[in-house]
């Protein structure tokens, strides 16, 4: 009953769906049933459903162990609103079911849901058609000189001679050291970068229809780079647009319970309780989710890399997208996720819900507040409680600023300034390449490309611990013999023989003097 797998791509949330119906439909033991003195055969109970709809849920990688019996129920309920079953008697169409022994069967007609047709904006504005505008063009060429496939594009070079004296000219006239940046570049190169860096994470193609480049506003981007507490909680400088002072406060008393009540008021039973509510009916009440309905989609892809062998990847991509959100957006979220988090694990906590206990309580109330779609959606439920419970357990490295991003758009835009860049072979200025156009590889050659820009990277990593002439000796040792228990092919391809590792410390063969060949003295007989 484990996931076959939905991989990322439009409407990933209906394929899900439809997902879960068919295995649903396929698996769901059927048998005869007696009720009211009467037998009905191929059909279940509410109960055996849940139990064996509750089972699945628990074991697909799309939703996983945080999966709860209610939710199971609720679920089922969208199943006989949407004809997936009916009860005996061919009713449906309401969501009058419970975990109990009414009975149930299948319709004979098909629960698939039907995809949507793709939106026309999003074939309009995908990367590729974005980048056809003139200076993006300019900028693309620059930008994707050192990195074509690493992110699993192939550029060909077809026709290059043909227009090479026309390039080289372009590029005369745009390489002056002091060539001016405009801050339509500088935005243009964070959309470009965060784009490139979440298609590779992602492991697609092309990110048409998974996110618009217009949806990427490259002023959030920068503004929550750059504007974060010690903490790396992002600081607005309008506060009309923070949570207001009473959430604030109470959200901190919970946080930090019992060692602070910061609201100063007497405490009574069921105090925790009552603070508790007033922060859910306000993130309850917010007009919309923190993630925002148009990040939806981009959002449920992402859900499909929380797997176990896929955890690092699910949070340097959540990492993006989440610089992605307007800075109102991206506080309110880290701050509910450190609340959240440290209530969940608070020992002290008193217990919140008769029911359940602090950390489904917190998932259960908080899911949809993080992420829904504009128009109901049937698995949202189980699908934001995925999400919120994988950002409840790594918020902390999902929600800082990646240094490596502003590394790269300081050194794109360092290439957009001087228009040449030296060939680090011959040590010549060399004009940028140009490519006269991207096309898709197969998946198979992405793959390949992938570990060969990791092999590539490791051994560059081996390179630079090599050329360090600032690192001690000792330490080099060290840190080569690390490298070479963590990377035994590649250290031994880069030193295939001892002599060739003992060349780069200029250590010589420790040579043993000869032994004196010591002759025995003869001893000459005493006898005569």
């Amino acid at each position: 009953m484990a996931s076959r797998g939905v991989p990322p791509g439009p409407y990933r949330a209906t394929k899900l769906w439809n997902e879960v119906t068919t295995s649903f439909r396929t698996g769901m033991p059927l048998r005869k049933h007696r009720q009211h003195f009467k037998k009905y055969g191929n059909c279940f109970t509410a109960g055996e459903a849940v139990d064996w709809l509750y089972d699945l849920l628990r074991n697909n990688s799309n939703f996983g162990p945080e999966v709860t019996r209610q939710q199971t129920i609720q679920l089922l309920r969208k199943f006989l609103k949407n004809h997936v079953i009916e009860d005996i008697k061919g009713r449906w169409g309401s969501e009058n079911l419970d975990d109990n022994n009414q009975l149930f069967r299948f319709p004979t007609t098909s629960p698939l849901k039907v995809l949507p047709r793709r939106h026309p904006e999003l074939r309009k504005n995908s990367i590729e058609n974005f980048s056809k505008d003139k200076d993006s063009i300019f900028k693309l060429r620059n930008l994707s000189r050192r990195t074509p496939k690493k992110h699993g594009l192939h550029f060909s070079q077809e026709n290059t001679e043909k227009i090479k004296h026309e390039t080289i000219n372009e590029d005369q006239e745009n390489s002056v050291d002091n060539r001016e940046i405009s801050q339509e570049d500088v935005e243009e190169v964070w959309r470009y970068i965060i784009l490139i860096y979440l298609q590779t994470i992602l492991g697609v193609p092309s990110l048409e229809e998974v996110i618009n480049p217009r949806q990427v506003i490259p002023q959030y981007i920068m503004y929550n780079m750059a504007n974060t507490n010690k903490h790396g909680v992002v600081v607005l400088q309008d506060k009309s647009d923070d949570l207001p002072h009473w959430v604030l406060s109470a959200m901190k008393c919970l946080a930090n319970w019992p060692r602070s009540n910061d609201m100063n008021n007497p405490t009574y039973a069921g105090f925790e309780r009552d603070v508790f509510r007033t922060i859910a009916d306000y993130f309850l009440g917010l007009p919309e989710p923190l993630l925002t309905f148009e990040y939806y989609e981009l959002f449920v892809n992402i859900l499909g890399l929380l797997q176990p062998h896929l955890e690092r990847v699910a949070i340097d991509a959540l990492q993006l997208c989440c610089l992605l959100l307007p800075p109102p957006n991206r506080r309110k979220l880290q701050l509910l996720m450190r609340m959240i988090s440290r209530m969940s694990q608070n020992v002290d906590m008193p217990k919140l819900h008769d029911a359940m206990g602090t950390r489904s309580l917190m998932i259960h109330t908080f899911s949809r507040c993080v992420l829904c779609c504009a128009e109901e959606v049937d698995l949202d439920e189980l699908l934001a409680a995925r999400l919120v419970s994988f950002l409840m357990d790594h918020h902390q490295e999902i929600l800082q600023v990646p240094s490596y991003l502003q590394t790269a758009v300081e050194k794109h835009l360092d290439y957009l300034k001087k228009g040449h860049i030296k060939n680090p072979e011959d040590g010549e200025i060399a004009p940028l390449p140009i490519y006269s156009y991207c096309k898709q590889i197969s998946a198979q050659e992405f793959d390949e490309q992938k570990v060969s820009t990791s092999q590539a990277a490791i051994a560059e990593l081996l390179e630079t611990i090599i050329k360090n002439k600032s690192l001690p000796l000792k330490e080099k040792r060290r840190k080569l013999k690390q490298f070479q228990k963590e990377y035994p092919l590649i250290y031994q391809k880069r030193f295939p023989t001892t002599e060739s590792e003992a060349a780069l410390f200029g250590d010589k063969p420790t040579i043993k003097q000869p032994m004196l060949i010591l002759r025995k003295p003869k001893f000459r007989s005493l006898r005569y």
